[in-house]
């Protein structure tokens, strides 16, 4: 109790001194409020391997695949409220300490907790809406599974006849230029950098903490499970996250 309480005050005071924070998060932010992670045992890719790009693009049974287990998931998804994790990540974009929020999640709870969409950058994109592959035309979930439930259609854009895909990136997908050039920017602005929940061995995304930290800044990583970048990190706590940073933000 008292080396996990000399944590949290190491964590309030790096917060304290910070003068541009930002915070980067993982499926560990998440699974506190139900959401399944993809690696661990039980998670999503223990029953489901991930369905490749190229192959979601060449055949349509694989779309029709992909999309049953888009509505699966979905409907875990809207269950889920944000937890005290999200909520305390908010109050620091709200009071200003954390510039931006890099996110490899996919699950649009930061948004609902209340962070606006400028301070977000969604590195692997968002489960909650599709998007034409061509002319990125936003489609709504709710039209597309009616359509498909009734007779399996697979939805294609009215605007311009191109496949609709969930707008997450799938292994194969290129990753958002624009994302990673803002996560590149907001990570060699910051003087400390929050690894929140996250297992930082997906690349590109997991080398913003690296970048970081040797660009000077401190890194923080909470995280349930050891990490292969805890050596580097200035503070490491292997605790609860929604506790965690609830108490070292002082959440109402």
């Amino acid at each position: 109790m008292r080396e996990r309480n000399a944590d949290i005050e190491s964590l309030r005071a790096m917060i304290e001194e910070a003068k541009d924070a930002v915070v980067f998060t993982g499926a560990g932010i998440s699974t506190e409020s139900g959401i399944p992670d993809f690696r661990s045992p039980g998670g999503i890719w223990t029953t489901n391997q991930p369905i490749l790009f190229q192959d979601f693009m060449a055949s349509e049974e694989i779309r029709r695949e992909a999309w049953r287990r888009q509505f699966n998931t979905i409907d875990v998804i809207r269950k889920a409220l944000p937890n005290n994790g999200h909520l305390a990540v908010a109050k620091l974009v709200r009071t200003g300490k954390v510039s931006s929020v890099i996110t490899q999640n996919i699950d649009g709870l930061h948004q609902r907790a209340g962070i606006p969409e400028e301070k977000l950058i969604e590195l692997h994109g968002n489960t909650t809406y599709a998007r034409c592959l061509n002319c990125n035309r936003r489609y709504e979930l709710d039209d597309i599974r009616t359509a498909f439930e009734k007779d399996g259609t697979l939805p294609v854009c009215g605007h311009c006849g191109g496949i609709i895909k969930s707008a997450t990136i799938s292994f194969g997908q290129a990753m958002p230029e624009e994302a990673m050039q803002k996560a590149r920017q907001a990570t060699l602005s910051c003087d400390l950098f929050l690894a929140i929940g996250s297992s930082l061995v997906v690349y590109p995304a997991a080398g913003f903490p690296e970048l970081a930290k040797r660009n000077g800044a401190r890194l923080v990583i909470i995280n349930r499970d050891p990490t292969a970048m805890d050596e580097i990190a200035d503070l490491v706590i292997h605790q609860n996250i929604g506790v965690t940073l609830s108490e070292a933000v002082g959440l109402d």
